[in-house]
């Protein structure tokens, strides 16, 4: 049987040891020497715990690192080399691994789980927290400043709803009153009423955009719009500040 290595999709693995058991510093060294070199030195061990999908069996801090370097770079670190345990080869590689495992085991820096190593831990989780936190607030800033984008299309929305319910509503006289307010003079005021009456006797309108292009007056042999958009925009903001 020929050892030889695979590539699988990131998302396709998980890994049973958590993220927080590795230094936040090291994972992010390590990913960006993997997206420097295009991948792992050392393919990691893996098994499959579906048809489509993995788990670490061995080379869960090079599991993290990759998947570190695909939220840096999603493009370049999509993939990563693996060895994958099947049916044929499953005796072989477990005793590998195992063996392996021993070596980093009865390795004199490594006899156990000592204070430095809760240390470490706890920094790492200090650390995460810190990050999240970071993030959390970023994103709260983010929600407040869409929060009052809202507020303002909101009061847009309200202003011109206001202002399209004159034209849907108000008397002829009052059309008069509130055109004069906002620049026009008694005759083109008058002319604007009254058509406005007549049209919204015939349909009402729909919307401010519809009074501006149902309410035309005459200009020489020509029947042009009373109001312009740009006029009826700054009519709007004219209104909505009263």
């Amino acid at each position: 049987m020929k050892l030889s290595t695979s590539l699988v999709a990131i998302k396709k693995i998980t890994s049973t040891v958590p993220r927080s058991s590795f230094a936040d510093d090291d994972l992010e060294k390590a990913a960006n020497l993997i997206l420097e070199a295009a991948g792992v030195i050392n393919p990691i061990v893996i098994r499959r715990s579906s048809i489509n999908s993995f788990e670490v069996v061995d080379g869960h801090f090079e599991y993290h690192a990759a998947a570190r370097a695909r939220e840096i770079e999603p493009h370049k670190g999509e993939m990563i080399g693996v060895f994958i345990i099947e049916s044929e080869n499953e005796e072989i590689l477990t005793k590998q691994v195992e063996l392996f495992r021993q070596q980093k085991t009865d390795s004199p820096d490594k006899t156990s789980f000592s204070l430095k190593d809760m240390e470490q831990f706890l920094i790492n989780l200090e650390s995460r927290f810190e990050k999240i936190t970071k993030q959390l607030l970023e994103q709260g800033t983010v929600n407040a400043k869409l929060e009052n984008e809202v507020k303002e299309l909101k009061k847009q929305m309200a202003d011109k709803t206001e202002a399209i319910e004159v034209f849907k509503t108000l008397s002829q006289v009052k059309i008069v009153s509130k055109l004069q307010n906002s620049g026009f003079n008694q005759k083109k005021a008058s002319q604007i009423a009254e058509i406005v009456e007549i049209e919204r006797n015939k349909e009402q309108f729909k919307s401010l955009n519809d009074v501006v292009e149902r309410i035309k007056i005459p200009h020489g042999k020509k029947m042009i719009k009373a109001i312009s958009p740009e006029k009826m925009l700054e009519i709007v903001d004219q209104w909505s500040e009263k």
